[in-house]
C-alpha cells in the first residue's frame, strides 16, 4: 500500500495502489504536495556496473536530463574523456573551434552555382583534350568521389562519438555537411560531362592506386566505429590520436593534394575550367577541415601529454613515409607522362614539402630536408592568405554572412 511519508522519488518506482476507501480527491492531491514540500523528486543511483560503464563511455547527449544540477563551468569541459553536458555549447573553452564553425558558414556554396558549359563542349570535342588530360579529371573524380565519402562516415560514426567538446561537435557538423556537398560536387561533374557513373564511382575498388589509399584509411577508422571501443584508457586514447592524424593530417592533408594540384592546373591553363572551379571551393574546406582537425591533435596533445610518447612519435612517421610512398605512386598513376607543365618527379618533391609542413604542425621534425614546393601558385590556395581569383569567375566571393578572414 502506498505510504505517504515516503519521498516522491521513492514513491514513483513502487506499484501503485487503489486510494484508502474514502480518501477525496482534493486530500489525495494536498497529501502529494505535502510529500514534495518534504523530499523533492531525487533521481535513483544507477548501479555501480552501470555508472563504471557510463564513466568509461563518456557523455553522449543523449543521457537522462538531471534536474537542480550545478550549472556548467569553462573548466568542466575537455576534448576527449569529458563528463560535462555536452548539450551546453557555452560557456567556450575553445573559441577557435566556435570561429572555425562561423567561418565554414560563411564559405557557403553549392556545385549547381558553377556553370559546367564550357567543360561539356570541351570534353565533348574531339580534339579539346588529350588522353591524358581526360585521364587526369577521371581518376580524381574517381578518387574524391569516394573518398568525401569515406571521411563523411568516420565524422559521422566514429569521431563525433569519442570528441565531447560541444563547440567542436558543432564545427563537425558543419564539416559533415560539407563532406556531403563535396560527394555532391563529383557527382555533378561527373553527370555534366556524361561520364560512366559505375566507372567513377567504383575506382576505388578497381584501379589500385585509388584502392591503396582508401583501404589506407580504412585501418583507422574501424576501431573507432565498433560501438564496443571508448577511449579513456592510454592506449585507446592513442588509438584515438593516431586516427585523427591518419584522417585529418594524412587523409585530407597529404592524399588530397596531388589531385588538388592537378585539376587546378588545368584550370590555370583554361580547360575544364568548372571541374577547376568545384575543385578550389572544395579545396578552400579541406583547409580549413585540416586546420580544425590539427588543433584538435594539439588540444588533445596539451591536455593529454602522456600520449605523446617517443614510440607514439614512431609510429606516426612510419604512418607519414608510408602514405608519401601511395601518394608517389598515385601521381605516377594518374600521370604516366609529363603534361601541363608538371610530371610525376615534381609531385615526389613537393609531396615530401608538404609531408614536412604536415610534421610541423603537429611537433614532429621535419623528415625530408631540404624539400622545396615546385608549385608556388599553390600556397595562396592552401593558405588562404589571400583570396585570389584563377578563372575570373565568383569563385572567391561566395561568402554568405559577414566578413571572411582566412588568417
Amino acid at each position: 500500500m502506498l505510504n505517504w511519508d515516503d519521498p516522491i522519488g521513492q514513491t514513483r518506482q513502487r506499484q501503485a495502489a487503489p486510494a484508502p476507501t474514502g480518501m477525496l480527491a482534493s486530500e489525495m492531491l494536498a497529501a502529494v504536495e505535502r510529500a514534495e514540500r518534504v523530499a523533492p523528486p531525487v533521481p535513483a543511483p544507477l548501479p555501480a556496473a552501470a555508472d563504471a560503464a557510463s564513466a568509461a563511455v563518456g557523455v553522449t547527449g543523449l543521457e537522462q536530463v538531471e534536474f537542480g544540477a550545478r550549472r556548467l563551468v569553462v573548466d568542466d569541459k575537455a576534448m576527449i574523456n569529458c563528463r560535462a553536458d555536452v548539450n551546453q555549447l557555452v560557456p567556450f573553452k575553445y573559441k577557435w573551434a566556435w570561429q572555425k564553425y562561423l567561418n565554414a558558414c560563411a564559405n557557403h556554396w553549392m556545385p549547381q552555382e558553377i556553370n559546367m558549359n564550357a567543360d561539356i563542349a570541351l570534353w565533348k570535342s574531339r580534339d579539346g583534350l588529350t588522353d591524358d588530360e581526360r585521364l587526369i579529371i577521371k581518376r580524381n573524380l574517381g578518387f574524391f568521389s569516394t573518398a568525401d565519402s569515406l571521411v563523411a562516415n568516420n565524422l559521422v560514426l566514429a569521431v563525433y562519438r569519442h570528441i565531447t567538446n560541444p563547440e567542436c561537435r558543432q564545427y563537425l557538423l558543419r564539416q559533415a555537411f560539407e563532406e556531403a556537398l563535396h560527394t555532391h560536387a563529383y557527382q555533378y561533374c561527373v553527370e555534366s560531362l556524361g561520364l560512366d557513373e559505375a566507372e567513377i564511382f567504383n575506382m576505388y575498388r578497381e584501379i589500385p592506386a585509388v584502392h591503396d589509399k582508401a583501404a589506407w584509411a580504412m585501418r583507422f577508422t574501424e576501431s573507432l566505429g565498433d560501438p564496443g571501443f571508448h577511449t579513456g584508457t592510454a592506449a585507446t586514447d592513442q588509438r584515438l590520436l593516431r586516427d585523427l592524424i591518419a584522417f585529418y593530417v594524412i587523409f585530407e592533408g597529404i592524399f588530397f593534394y596531388v589531385g588538388f594540384v592537378q585539376v587546378l592546373s588545368m584550370g590555370r591553363r583554361n580547360k575544364m575550367t568548372g571541374v577547376a572551379e568545384q575543385f578550389q571551393y572544395i579545396l578552400r574546406d579541406e583547409s580549413m577541415h585540416m586546420n580544425f582537425g590539427i588543433d584538435v591533435i594539439n588540444q588533445i596533445k596539451v591536455e593529454n601529454p602522456h600520449l605523446w610518447t617517443e614510440a607514439f612519435q614512431r609510429e606516426i612517421i612510419a604512418l607519414i613515409h608510408e602514405a608519401i610512398e601511395l601518394e608517389i605512386r598515385y601521381a605516377q598513376d594518374t600521370m604516366p607522362r609529363g603534361i601541363l607543365g608538371l610530371n610525376a618527379n615534381m609531385f615526389e618533391e613537393y609531396l615530401h614539402y608538404i609531408a614536412n609542413r604536415r610534421c610541423a604542425q603537429i611537433g614532429l621534425p621535419e623528415q625530408y630536408p631540404g624539400a622545396t614546393n615546385p608549385f608556388p601558385w599553390m600556397s595562396e590556395v592552401i593558405d588562404l592568405k589571400k583570396e585570389k581569383n584563377f578563372f575570373e569567375t565568383r569563385v572567391t566571393e561566395y561568402q554568405t554572412g559577414g566578413a571572411l578572414s582566412w588568417d
